[in-house]
């Protein structure tokens, strides 16, 4: 996908800020500091454009990325951070559930998870919300260049056995730092696209002969 434009459309927790219904929306969820904004980064090929904390369990707000004026990736604060209080915890659950349940535009909902770590009780619980929904379940496996190529396989069966996965193929292993398997998610994400809104890419239409 060729990224023409990149716009911050909102940062806010409140759903009467949210960004006007219309465009498709992909949510990211996933634990804190497991690397979601970092994805991000990645994806629109910028440094630091989606904001990054140097604290896990410190992001208390939907971050709304316009991409292309086509549609957005929203992303969802980080869960299951131990030190945070319980009342805060459950502040972020409630933010996360109004977004997810009320949402009209969202579409599908991507979790995260670190490739090197066996899915936790929270993961275990946010992939089944995804899935209960109706969602088809995509699992991005972030950090992978911290393994050996040759243990994706193993980590990536891991994580399908734990959270029941259905296909290994909705499973993706990806890398910030070393931007692997970046095309895998795009083609992942145009999949999506083209699956709610129908979209035609114009480049793949060729004119009529004369």
């Amino acid at each position: 996908m060729k990224i023409r434009k990149i716009e911050l459309e909102a940062v806010t927790g409140r759903p009467s800020q949210y960004p006007e219904e219309g465009l498709t929306e992909i949510a990211l969820a996933g634990r804190s500091n497991v690397g979601k904004s970092s994805l991000i980064n990645t994806l629109i090929n910028r440094n630091n454009f989606a904001r990054t904390s140097g604290s896990p369990g410190k992001t208390q707000t939907i971050n709304f990325y316009n991409i292309n004026g086509e549609f957005r990736i929203v992303d969802l604060p980080g869960y299951g951070y131990a030190r945070v209080s319980m009342t805060e915890r459950q502040k972020w659950a409630d933010m996360i559930e109004k977004y997810l349940v009320g949402r009209q535009s969202l579409k599908e909902v991507v979790l995260l998870l670190d490739i090197r770590h066996e899915p936790g009780e929270h993961d275990k619980m946010m992939y089944d919300w995804i899935k209960s929904f109706g969602y088809k379940g995509y699992i991005i496996a972030t950090k992978a260049d911290k393994i050996s190529k040759g243990q994706w396989q193993k980590h990536t069966s891991i994580i399908k056995k734990k959270l029941d996965v259905t296909s290994i193929d909705l499973i993706i292993p990806f890398s910030a730092a070393k931007k692997l398997n970046v095309d895998k998610v795009w083609g992942t994400i145009e999949s999506m696209l083209e699956l709610h809104e129908g979209e035609i890419d114009l480049d793949d239409i060729k004119p009529e002969e004369e």
